[in-house]
């Protein structure tokens, strides 16, 4: 569950995950998520060069090497769906998860015992009124990695002139930003899950505007590989803080449409930041992904920050008893 959160199985992931977790865990739980998934993808990445090793120890074709490596994919996919298999759903009843307030009045989604709540397209009244804020969120969200995440490497290149090489390693390195996902859930449960996610977002958007004005690779880069790393603390956060105020019964459905919007987006702005490059300024996507991500940052928090999950509920009433 790395930063691109997508696949059409993944809101039925994060419900799962969400659902054989503990409130106190969720959160931690997700960041051990994060931290396999990075770094089995930039292991992964070093695979491409099975062709080439095949080729040069054994005098395989680099046809056949790559072959071998699709085959290699797709057994590795069908071990995958064989480890999940054994996971079963856990059936519990109807209990609202939302409380926007230290002090919330109890609403008919809070009372399983009271009359059915009304749902539409699987979410009750309450849940859509979170899942909106999320669904805007996201979409700014989109629009900023849209803006990036396709350019960053041709950017390097124009503005440097760096090489594949010197690309190659860099993004390698990007498996150090695997390493906060180890230690979020210690940093969230004293920071909080909304004012981590702000902070995280809102440093990574500075820190990706001083990228831009870096004079020389390595400064840049450097600086980039720090952004990286503050950057992926919301990730897991994000997810974790979801499905900790959604209903449980409503948790797939809330995260297929919270993320929806981020990948819609997404698209648009990538198709825009080919024309600003070719027509405004090499560098303006990434100033504008700056701009979104703060933006992103600060309706994050405007939204989210009277939004309690139980276990920030359930400290904050136990303090209150000590």
């Amino acid at each position: 569950m790395a930063e691109g959160d997508g696949g059409p199985y993944y809101p039925a992931a994060q419900s799962l995950v969400a659902e054989h977790s503990g409130d106190a865990d969720r959160t931690t739980v997700f960041g051990v998520l994060s931290f396999v998934g990075v770094t089995a993808g930039a292991l992964g990445s070093l695979t491409a060069a099975l062709p080439s090793l095949l080729h040069r120890t054994a005098g395989l074709s680099m046809l056949t090497g790559f072959r071998l490596l699709l085959l290699l994919t797709a057994l590795i996919a069908v071990l995958m769906a064989l480890v999940v298999m054994p996971v079963r759903e856990v059936r519990r009843k109807s209990v609202s998860r939302y409380q926007p307030d230290r002090n919330p009045k109890p609403s008919a989604s809070s009372v399983s015992a009271g009359p059915r709540v009304h749902k539409r397209l699987g979410l009750s009244r309450d849940s859509w009124r979170l899942v909106s804020r999320f669904m805007i969120t996201n979409a700014t969200n989109g629009l900023a990695a849209g803006m990036m995440g396709p350019f960053v490497v041709y950017w390097f290149y124009r503005r440097f002139g760096a090489s594949a090489a010197e690309l190659a390693r860099l993004f390698f390195i990007n498996i150090l930003a695997s390493i906060p996902y180890l230690v979020i859930g210690p940093f969230s449960r004293r920071v909080g899950l909304v004012n981590t996610v702000t902070l995280s977002r809102g440093a990574s958007a500075v820190m990706l505007a001083f990228v831009v004005a870096m004079p020389t690779y390595p400064l840049a880069a450097a600086l980039y590989v720090a952004r990286v790393v503050v950057a992926v603390f919301s990730v897991p956060v994000r997810q974790s803080f979801l499905m900790g105020v959604i209903e449980p019964s409503e948790r797939s459905s809330a995260a297929g449409f919270s993320n929806t919007p981020s990948q819609v987006t997404q698209s648009l702005s990538s198709f825009s930041a080919g024309w600003l490059i070719q027509h405004i300024a090499l560098s303006m996507p990434l100033v504008l992904a700056s701009v979104l991500q703060a933006l992103n940052a600060t309706l994050y928090y405007l939204f989210f920050r009277n939004v309690r999950p139980p276990e920030e509920l359930e400290r904050e009433a136990g303090e209150e008893v000590d």
